[in-house]
């Protein structure tokens, strides 16, 4: 019991903490695309296109054991939020991205014809409005990163998947706790979607 506790709790921290860390850094990837800057816009698509093209898996392996070969030693499941992170926040900056292209073009021309700097136009006019229209791209983003924390099983983080198997192996009884394990998982995401239809709601 106590295996099913640490692996549910590792999949719900692991969950939340790589999904703030992907909004963080897709928030500054989606500013840089959208930059009057050619150079910065560039960086932010490669950013977009290297991450989302390569498979998480591969980038969870290569995090696990590439980044001890140039000397840089951190827990497993740290190592995972890290690649987990990195690769969600692609996904996030083309939703953010999305959103903002989808606010009027006369908003942000308003803003500058009444003095706003561009960042203050972002900050105060454009994402505001952007913000109501990404909360179910960013939902649906939160639940496939609640899926892919499964991957962290495989480079050794205990997550729930990795408690499963290792529960199956001492009981060999694949079906009862492989469903009771995708019945956490169907919590987590009914969870998220919930609380994305309420905070449409309200921002509606």
């Amino acid at each position: 019991m106590s295996l099913v506790l640490e692996g549910f709790l590792n999949t719900i921290a692991l969950t939340l903490l790589s999904f703030a860390g992907a909004v963080i850094v897709g928030l500054l990837v989606a500013v840089l695309r959208i930059v009057p800057v050619p150079l910065l816009r560039g960086v932010g698509t490669v950013y977009v296109e290297v991450w989302r093209n390569i498979p998480l898996l591969a980038w969870l392996v290569l995090f696990v054991f590439g980044l001890p070969e140039v000397g840089l030693k951190m827990p497993l499941f740290w190592t995972a939020f890290t690649a987990i992170a990195l690769y969600e926040a692609a996904f996030v900056a083309e939703a953010l991205r999305s959103g903002v292209n989808s606010v009027a073009s006369g908003q942000g021309e308003a803003a500058r014809a009444l003095g706003l700097s561009f960042r203050q136009s972002l900050r105060h006019v454009i994402l505001p409005q952007a913000g109501r229209r990404v909360v179910q791209p960013l939902a649906n983003i939160a639940i496939a990163l609640t899926m892919a924390t499964a991957l962290a099983g495989v480079v050794g983080v205990v997550d729930m998947t990795r408690a499963a198997q290792r529960i199956n192996l001492e009981l060999a009884q694949p079906l009862l706790v492989f469903t009771g394990a995708g019945l956490c998982y169907l919590v987590l995401a009914a969870g998220i979607g919930f609380g994305a239809r309420v905070l449409e709601r309200r921002l509606a």
